[in-house]
């Protein structure tokens, strides 16, 4: 007689938690990801009669559209506007929105905000400490941006009492005033917007440096090579999880008739991945940004 055949106890689905955790996932996911936000896009034809992140400070024009110039330094200006022209829309859409914030979405308001001051900060740090004693080393001259500093002291008073006033509201949103912090914004407005469009015209001017590299040479090719480095590595030690994706999401690919819509390069699945994965862990606050998939979008707020 065969011996009694032992049947194997079933398996639940509780003893194997990856079949768990797949769907958490998945769902997690779909709700927090950039990739699901509903907002509409912005429609060119009506774009005009709505307010968007092109104003109160207008974008700058970048100097290789205008001049059609490829030299170094016109190059390197070009992304420094493209870089400055995030940081103008993410400015314009918190001035915009900040007095329409509905009182259930001021917690996520203050965290996209503090964002934005988080991405000016460093983005000040890293030229002061980084490139520009790099740029000083590639022309012997150590007095091309004494301009440029005496910019940045201009605003970064009102920066900080932008912060001083959001770090204050910050775990009690209910007292979020945005008309308080639209006066804060217009105190350092003008020297601002002076800075971020004055920049850009100091470092095309370079090109005409008695010290400037020559084409082909080696000097050329360090000074191509500090801009290029300090471009790659400013946004993103700036912060995967905030700064990055805040970045992404306030840049607009059809300006200039789509010159940029390739800008940064960096291949789409990890720029997807940056937005999406990244940006899915403070989900909420990418709701306030001006642009979706690098197209602009309706201001949420305004909506």
């Amino acid at each position: 007689m065969d011996p009694p055949v032992k049947l194997q106890p079933r398996r639940s689905i509780l003893d194997r938690p990856i079949l768990i955790a797949i769907p958490i996932l998945i769902g997690l996911f779909i709700t927090r990801s950039p990739f699901f936000m509903s907002a509409p896009a912005l429609d060119p034809a009506t774009a005009d009669a709505q307010p968007w992140a092109d104003a109160p400070i207008k974008l700058v024009t970048t100097p290789q559209y205008e001049t059609k110039k490829t030299d170094i330094f016109t190059t390197g200006a070009t992304h420094m506007a493209l870089l400055h022209n995030a940081i103008l829309r993410g400015y314009n859409s918190i001035y915009q929105q900040a007095p329409h914030v509905k009182p259930t979405d001021k917690s996520d308001f203050i965290g996209y905000a503090l964002t934005w001051h988080k991405f000016v900060a460093t983005h000040h740090d890293d030229e002061e400490a980084t490139l520009f004693p790099k740029v000083e080393e590639v022309l012997k001259d150590n007095t091309i941006w004494e301009g440029t500093h005496k910019e940045h002291e201009a605003f970064l008073g009102g920066l900080a009492q932008f912060e001083k006033y959001l770090r204050g509201v910050e775990s009690q949103p209910a007292k979020f005033d945005g008309a308080e912090l639209v006066k804060i914004m217009d105190g350092f407005q003008e020297a601002f917007d002076q800075h971020f469009h004055s920049e850009i015209t100091t470092i095309a001017a370079l090109a005409d440096h008695p010290n400037a590299p020559k084409p082909g040479s080696p000097e050329e090719a360090l000074a191509s090579a500090t801009f290029k480095s300090w471009g790659k590595s400013t946004v993103t030690k700036a912060g995967t999880l905030d700064v990055v994706p805040f970045f992404l999401l306030n840049l607009d690919g059809t300006a200039e008739e789509g010159a940029w819509a390739n800008w940064p390069p960096i291949p789409g699945p990890i720029k997807w991945g940056l937005v999406n994965i990244a940006g899915a862990w403070h989900s909420r606050w990418w709701k306030f940004s001006s642009c979706a998939g690098g197209r602009p979008r309706k201001l949420y707020a305004l909506q």
